[in-house]
């Protein structure tokens, strides 16, 4: 696990070590512990059909419940199919608030002029406020959260007072990607008692990482943006880390962990996710055999191609141009609709 560092923000890499996976089998074993509690009063009281996950007509902003109630955990949902849009809010003075990404987008969070994260935020990127804490964003394309609201309650006392917590960015965070994608299936069919899990699940995850001492800043945005363009110039033929090394000018290992920092994205992740883009695309667009595309966009067999595919999809890739064949057409007919997938973004960010 690796911590990133931009400006006084802990931002984390996270990948499936083994400390990660005994802290979601960790989180997983109390979650269910407590579905398995007797329920109380309370929870007798609203267990009635309801809208789960509110839509939000503003950033982070939910309308009141018409009875004035007030939840323990409450779930929103925001998209903006926007290339960019920027909003500002601050978060109550009861609540923590955990954004989930759905997809990866590109984000900058700030607050009082302080850069507090700016980068790509892929799919399952987790990023946390603590109360009364405001906080603006800068969305560079278009983007689609899942919002925790979680009573300082769920917390232990010492991190609600330290501001624990405050501006955490987990980078795809594979807990919260899994917690979203249950969120998502389940939609309006959960109940109050499953969306108290998942906000208490989360916070359990939250107060017992352990986040790590070493700090590596972010690849600097100039340095990014000529290893992206020679990786979108390149990406049919086999690329080095020390190759991209010398385009942004570091050392391999400095630039391995900075491009990590700056994307969530070891170089070869964010090379294969790319191919893989460029293969949807031609899926899409043209008949051309599976062989035919894998070669196109730099794989050389269509095993390899269809291994990478499916990991990063969910999808094999004939499965893939299968179901994209109707949306193939609606997009033909209507060019500046964009298609928003949702648990296929969870599902890779996951893996």
């Amino acid at each position: 696990m690796e911590s990133i560092g931009l400006a006084r923000l802990p931002v984390v890499a996270s990948s499936h070590s083994t400390w990660r996976g005994r802290a979601m089998s960790n989180n997983l074993h109390a979650a269910h512990a407590w579905i398995g509690l007797p329920a109380g009063a309370r929870d007798h009281e609203v267990l009635r059909p309801a809208q789960v996950i509110a839509r939000e007509s503003r950033w982070r902003q939910i309308d009141p419940a018409p009875d004035g109630a007030s939840e323990d955990v409450t779930i929103s949902r925001w998209e903006d199919s926007r290339s960019s849009s920027s909003h500002e809010t601050t978060t109550p003075d009861d609540r923590y608030f955990i954004g989930i990404a759905l997809k990866t987008t590109r984000a900058k969070l700030t607050r009082d002029r302080q850069i507090i994260f700016d980068g790509t935020m892929p799919a399952g990127t987790l990023y946390v406020t603590a109360p009364s804490k405001s906080l603006g964003v800068q969305f560079q394309s278009p983007c689609a959260f899942l919002h925790v609201h979680i009573s300082t309650d769920h917390l232990p006392a010492h991190v609600v007072a330290a501001d624990g917590l405050n501006d955490l960015v987990l980078l795809r965070d594979p807990l919260a990607a899994e917690l979203a994608k249950a969120l998502i299936e389940q939609s309006d069919a959960a109940d109050r008692r499953f969306t108290q899990c998942i906000g208490q699940t989360l916070a359990m995850h939250l107060t017992r990482m352990e986040l790590p001492r070493v700090r590596v800043n972010a690849l600097p945005k100039w340095r990014l943006r000529r290893v992206e363009q020679y990786i979108a110039d390149h990406f049919h033929r086999c690329i080095s880390l020390s190759e991209l090394a010398n385009v942004a000018g570091l050392s391999r290992m400095h630039f391995a962990a900075q491009f990590r920092a700056a994307t969530g994205y070891r170089p070869r992740e964010y090379l294969l996710n790319h191919r893989t883009e460029q293969a949807k695309t031609l899926l899409a667009t043209t008949e051309r055999p599976l062989a035919e595309i894998a070669l196109a966009v730099g794989f050389s067999t269509q095993a390899h191609f269809s291994t990478v595919f499916k990991r990063i999809s969910g999808e094999s890739p004939a499965r893939w141009r299968l179901a994209n064949r109707d949306e193939r057409l609606e997009v033909e007919a209507l060019p500046r609709r964009r298609r928003s997938p949702e648990i296929g973004w969870i599902a890779s960010a996951a893996a």
